[in-house]
């Protein structure tokens, strides 16, 4: 019976089925996880306050508790705690006491057994900083000019209504600083350029001289004109601070102009804890990172991973289709072409890191080095094209992706019948219409489908960028108000590379974990939802042109 049930297969069908299961189960834990870390991160937790004895002193910790685990008494004293039998099994919390300014760390690990009373008091205040991280205390007074205008209960609604003036004047700042002065120091950069390049040609005559200096003229007093209203708005925002006190007994006078946001998260209700839930989603996805990429938004990355997939695509279309026509169409069938089809489908098994280093040595170092010699000598001995950048990186993606959209387009030719295209040149068309008019829409599904799946790929793939054009913070976005408007020559941020360096370069590794988490998620959902799309697309395109297949 047992060798008969073998022969049969029975038990490869079953044991196929039990594989499938578990990688599937495992898929969907993993992703499971992710989401649950991930979009808990932005929900405000509500802070407690600790009196904790340690080594017989008595203490007072403020912090939101972060994890809960078991651990031995030996484990224990080993992370510095004192306990009695090395067996016991003890119960810890991480605790996430921010303050990192004051105390040097910004989580901390207590053991429960040590806690003498926990309380959830109304009057802690979250500070989110722009450096230094959460800030946990309680409000002592509000500040103008170093005169105190509110005290005790009242400070809270006061200085939630000067935060909120102090960030719409932060966002002028930052619009004057990285957009009407960036433009006004790009644009004195291009008359360095200039006034180099005429210097080369020998052309730097008194006209060219007195032209740029007019047009230098124009740019520093503009230039003039925004440091006096950036010295304006500096002054405004720097008025009011807030004085907390600390867990400690500390007091910190903290302005305004250094603070995100300010809630308290203990009275706050469901409703309103669903509304800051979503500011802080709005927040990660459409701000710049802060404190080394552990805080803030990510949209730099989003914007850079986006970007360079567009290019990407721009560029491995056509490549990859006239490969695939040229292969099935018109290449004579024999040895040379079966030699080709082999080395696309081993190229699309090469390791990327391969593509990376092929980039950096060839499209960098030789290619863009030649470009700059040729058209920007001005510009030695910094590189403009000889240095890993957007385009750099968007190309070495495209020959990355290239086998994907060559073997999915061929295989999309290779199905439409060959009595379509006979017929149609029966018709009196020509082969040139025939491919256009008939043979590639038909074949369009597979040509789609292949794109797409590249482009999920490019979306994901980190070790080739880390060498052609990906940076752990880009000061500016390949795209802006200065012409060309486009800078292919700029280094970008790309969301693969952000859960790397938060994940596994991030000096403060607690704080960073719940944003790899995120990003993770938010990768995840970009590269299933181009999948998706994908057999969308592909289903439609197949029911459009069946009628012509049947």
């Amino acid at each position: 019976m047992i060798k008969q049930w073998f022969k049969s297969g029975s038990p490869w069908i079953w044991l196929n089925a039990a594989a499938v299961s578990t990688c599937l189960i495992l898929v969907v834990g993993l992703l499971a996880l992710i989401t649950f870390r991930g979009a808990l991160h932005f929900w405000p937790s509500d802070v407690a306050e600790f009196i904790y004895i340690e080594d017989g002193l008595k203490q007072t910790i403020v912090g939101e508790v972060v994890d809960t685990s078991s651990t031995t008494a030996l484990m224990a004293r080993a992370s510095g705690h004192a306990m009695a039998d090395d067996g016991d099994l003890l119960v810890q919390h991480l605790i996430k006491i921010g303050n990192r300014d004051l105390t040097g760390m910004d989580f901390r690990w207590i053991l429960d057994r040590n806690i003498q009373s926990r309380q959830y008091p109304d009057d802690i205040l979250v500070l989110e900083r722009r450096e230094w991280g959460n800030f946990y205390g309680y409000p002592v007074a509000l500040k103008q000019e170093g005169k105190v205008i509110a005290e005790g209960p009242q400070v809270f609604s006061v200085v939630s209504e000067r935060l909120r003036d102090a960030l719409s004047v932060y966002k002028q700042i930052q619009r004057l600083e990285k957009k009407e002065i960036g433009a006004v120091n790009y644009g004195l950069e291009r008359l360095r350029l200039k006034q180099r390049r005429l210097e080369l040609n020998e052309q730097w005559d008194e006209a060219a001289k007195q032209l740029l200096a007019a047009e230098r003229g124009e740019y520093e007093l503009q230039y003039r004109e925004y440091q006096t209203e950036l010295q304006a708005l500096y002054k405004t925002i720097n008025r009011n601070s807030l004085v907390v006190k600390a867990s400690d007994g500390r007091e910190v006078d903290m302005p305004l102009a250094k603070l995100v946001r300010i809630y308290r998260p203990n009275t706050m209700s469901v409703w309103a804890k669903t509304g800051h839930y979503f500011e802080k989603i709005a927040e990660f996805l459409l701000d710049d990172p802060r404190e080394a990429n552990t805080e803030g938004g990510i949209f730099p990355a989003i914007f850079g991973t986006v970007m360079m997939v567009i290019i990407m695509s721009v560029i491995v279309t056509p490549l990859g289709v006239i490969a695939a026509i040229y292969m099935r169409e018109y290449a004579k069938q024999g040895f040379t072409t079966r030699l080709i089809r082999i080395a696309v489908n081993n190229l699309a098994g090469v390791p990327s890191i391969v593509y990376g280093v092929f980039g950096l040595g060839f499209f960098v170092y030789i290619l863009g080095g030649n470009i700059d010699q040729l058209f920007f000598p001005e510009a030695a001995p910094a590189p403009v094209f000889g240095t890993p950048g957007l385009l750099w990186a968007s190309i070495t993606l495209a020959l990355l992706t290239l086998p994907v959209v060559i073997v999915s387009t061929e295989e999309g030719l290779s199905r439409i019948p060959k009595s379509i295209r006979e017929g149609s040149l029966a018709l009196g068309a020509t082969k040139a219409e025939t491919l256009w008019r008939t043979v590639l829409p038909m074949a369009s599904p597979a040509m789609m489908t292949g794109l797409i799946l590249a482009v999920a790929r490019a979306a994901g793939e980190v070790a080739p960028l880390m060498l052609v054009g990906v940076v752990k913070l880009a000061p500016s976005l390949p795209l802006d108000g200065n012409f060309p408007f486009l800078h292919l020559d700029r280094k970008f941020m790309h969301l693969g590379f952000h859960i790397y360096d938060v994940g596994f370069q991030s000096p403060n590794v607690e704080a960073a974990r719940p944003l790899v988490y995120a990003t993770s998620l938010l990768l995840v959902v970009v590269i299933v939802g181009l999948n998706l799309s994908a057999v969308a697309i592909r289903n439609h395109l197949r029911e459009k042109y069946r009628a012509l297949e049947g």
